[in-house]
């Protein structure tokens, strides 16, 4: 089974906003779209990953967060459109989680904003074990063949120049539930989310950035004999292998989907995974190459 994945859209869509809606942390957030983040995200190259993707043979896509900028209804509606018009896949298909720029204010968590506008891609094939997180419901499960993909909400809230994530004891408990059942069990699985679990930052970092409960979420994935974990959030493709009592998983960041920048292993591009019935699977990234409008095949570096 072949699973596509992309991360980080970072779509702005400003339009008709009015200056009350920026009384906010998005004050913030603006000056660095003005400063930095404007200059280097560009919607036309997640709408050119979404179309490769599109034309490929992929039986599931799954998308780690940060869809939007600002989390904006306007930026909501564009999200949607290259879903809708540029993937063209059933929502059944399609796996997304939210980032923190998508619960960017408390105001679009309170609204349940990002469950208005991606519903349908919300839907779990075991709703009976879903809680509340992220301003939807947790975790998102879709079993497909082999392979049982498990989505999990790591966004919350948070002041200015935070944005570290958490999953809850709540959802913790309803992922353990999850690992559990007979149907996720006898499958390959796929966690998706948008903080990565194990990371490579300082303890202060870490706090301001990072998964707050990722000890916890490891201990669960302990369980795990194979499988892939898939993330976003830290702008950078990377893989690591992580130890678990039964076996290894496999950790993969996808970087921004949007990003045009001089390092390869941040530039635009989207990861390909190949899972098989043995071992880890075989991971493929292809790099947009915005000056011919293609994509080359790069390996993904490995982190220790």
């Amino acid at each position: 089974m072949k699973i596509a994945h992309f991360s980080d859209l970072h779509l702005l869509s400003l339009d008709g906003v009015p200056a009350r809606r920026f009384l906010n942390k998005r004050a913030t957030g603006w000056v660095n779209l003005r400063l930095k983040r404007g200059s280097i995200h560009r919607s036309a190259y997640v709408r050119a990953i979404a179309q490769e993707i599109a034309r490929r043979e992929i039986e599931h896509v799954v998308i780690t967060g940060d869809l939007t900028n600002l989390a904006l209804e306007s930026e909501f509606e564009l999200a949607r459109q290259v879903f809708e018009h540029d993937l063209g896949l059933e929502p059944s298909r399609v796996t997304i989680v939210p980032g923190n720029h998508d619960l960017y204010t408390r105001g679009s968590l309170v609204g349940r904003r990002f469950e208005r506008y991606f519903g349908p891609w919300l839907e779990s094939d075991l709703p009976e074990l879903t809680v509340e997180a992220g301003g939807a419901r947790f975790p998102v499960v879709k079993l497909r063949g082999p392979v049982a993909i498990v989505a999990l909400s790591s966004a919350v809230p948070r002041l200015p120049f935070v944005a570290a994530g958490e999953l809850g004891d709540a959802q913790l408990t309803a992922f353990a539930n999850v690992l559990a059942h007979s149907e996720v069990a006898r499958r390959f699985v796929v966690v998706a989310m948008h903080h990565p679990p194990v990371h490579p930052w300082t303890r202060l970092k870490a706090h301001l950035e990072g998964l707050r409960d990722s000890a916890a979420l490891v201990g669960e994935l302990r369980s795990l004999a194979r499988g892939l974990v898939i993330h976003g959030h830290l702008h950078r493709r990377i893989q690591r292998v992580l130890s678990t009592d039964a076996g290894k998983l496999l950790q993969v960041g996808a970087t921004s989907a949007s990003l045009h920048h001089a390092e390869d292993d941040r530039m635009a591009a989207f990861n390909v995974y190949d899972v098989g019935d043995l071992g880890l699977p075989r991971v493929e990234s292809f790099v947009y190459a915005p000056e011919q409008g293609t994509f080359r095949l790069e390996s993904v570096p490995k982190h220790v």
